[in-house]
């Protein structure tokens, strides 16, 4: 796995975080998506933590794969969820109406709380 991202498991839930605060670069944000796409396979309880703390910004590209990430999540009957998400990425998010697709949880405690909470018990 390149330095694009770092897992961790917590409470049976695969935690990825970024390792970049800005995600803008193109050749940077195809890799990050082939290693998220990597990591899926690793989410064996089928419950996945995407933390965005100390990401700050990301280019439109970055938000496509993330849909494309949620897309194949549900495809496999992987639960997604987005924790740690800066105000004003969680605007563009708003705006783009993305905050009604992904299952957005204020920090990764909450958001791997919520798995117990709904049922998901692994």
């Amino acid at each position: 796995m390149t330095a694009t991202l770092r897992t961790q498991e917590n409470e049976g839930v695969l935690v990825v975080y970024f390792t970049d605060a800005k995600i803008l670069d193109d050749s940077r944000i195809q890799q990050i998506g082939k290693d998220l796409v990597e990591v899926t396979a690793n989410a064996v309880e089928k419950k996945l933590v995407l933390n965005f703390h100390g990401v700050n910004f990301m280019s439109s590209a970055m938000i496509g794969k993330l849909v494309l990430l949620n897309n194949k999540c549900k495809k496999e009957e992987i639960a997604l969820k987005l924790s740690d998400i800066s105000a004003e990425i969680f605007q563009v998010f708003k705006i783009m109406k993305l905050n009604k697709i992904f299952d957005i949880q204020k920090d990764e405690e909450k958001a791997v709380q919520s798995f117990n909470k709904k049922g998901w018990f692994g």
